[in-house]
């Protein structure tokens, strides 16, 4: 019984009219199906158009060697996977040298026998497959590597980025902006009285809240800029090239939206407010990345104390301590 891998494409390259009919005749009789190129250009046009499961290469053809064909193959990513077997004659050591130098998988001395055919070719398609097995696995791998990665910087609630991945882009993006005097702006942004809703309908209610405000915070971003759930009700934005005045009218754009957001809940119809602090790189003196992050959320803390629902821009003022009686914890 013929050992060939079912419908497995065998290209054979030969100019010789007896050798070629004499190879595809046992190739046939073995159950593999056989394209047969009568010149080293037209093997190389259904290289390319047929891909097949392993090419059988003459090496003296008239118009092009063997080795030029092989040399080819294997420098186009479409075919340099095939295995390469090369049709050498009995005693040219030099051939197979540079048949496997260039490329070429195995050798096969003329003349041959049917068995010795059948081997190489059954071995030649054993590599491919296995060869596509590893790439399969590899994708697969690299496929899951890539969604470990997301889950690590995503929030599963809502789907923005985390506060991990917030920290490691403002590092990068402030490194940035010192460097060329490119603005960066960072919004802090805190539901109000979100407390008094997880109180009043329940956990699931909080959170399907989080996730219209993350929509409505996302959808309102460029590509460029860094949306994030920082923890709790806090959201945070970071918005590259982007001067505080400009960042001040996405502020008021999202506090907006957010006001006059339905959310619905079951039977019922929420709203809410948020309170927006804005700051920008023009407000840092150190070296201190966080300290982006640090004036926007006591511009936040602002805005809370002088009523909620509205934007506040970060002032040296800011950051003198809390009055008694609001408690950073209610926000």
């Amino acid at each position: 019984m013929a050992r060939h891998v079912v419908n497995a494409k065998v290209l054979l390259v030969e100019d010789s009219e007896a050798q070629g009919n004499r190879v595809r005749g046992s190739l046939e009789r073995m159950g593999y199906s056989v394209l047969w190129a009568r010149s080293g250009v037209e093997g190389l046009k259904l290289a390319r158009a047929e891909s097949p499961d392993v090419i059988l290469l003459d090496v003296v053809m008239a118009d092009i060697d063997g080795f030029s064909v092989c040399r080819w193959l294997k420098m186009h990513a479409d075919t340099r996977d095939i295995p390469i077997i090369m049709l050498t004659v009995k005693g040219e050591v030099e051939y197979r040298i540079e048949g496997l130098n260039v490329g070429a998988n195995d050798y096969l001395p003329k003349p041959f026998a049917d068995g010795e055919l059948e081997a190489r070719v059954f071995a030649a398609l054993r590599v491919r497959t296995a060869q596509a097995e590893l790439k399969e696995r590899n994708q697969q791998l690299e496929a899951m590597l890539h969604r470990v990665e997301a889950l690590a910087i995503t929030d599963p609630l809502t789907g923005l980025f985390n506060r991990r991945r917030f920290t490691d882009v403002l590092k990068r993006e402030f490194a940035l902006t010192k460097r060329y005097g490119n603005p960066l702006s960072c919004l802090m942004i805190d539901l109000d009285h979100f407390k008094q809703i997880n109180d009043a309908h329940g956990h699931e209610a909080g959170d399907q809240v989080l996730k219209e405000v993350a929509h409505i915070i996302a959808s309102n971003c460029r590509e460029v800029d860094l949306p994030t759930r920082y923890g709790g009700e806090e959201f945070v934005v970071l918005l590259p090239h982007t001067p505080k005045p400009n960042a001040g009218v996405l502020a008021n754009r999202l506090a907006k939206t957010i006001k006059t957001a339905v959310i619905r809940v079951d039977q019922t119809e929420l709203h809410l407010t948020a309170s927006f602090g804005v700051a920008s790189t023009a407000d840092v003196t150190s070296n201190v990345a966080e300290e982006l992050v640090r004036a926007a959320d006591a511009a936040m803390f602002r805005a809370k104390r002088e009523g909620r629902d509205r934007v506040a821009l970060y002032v040296p003022e800011d950051d003198t301590p809390l009055p008694e009686g609001l408690d950073e914890a209610e926000h």
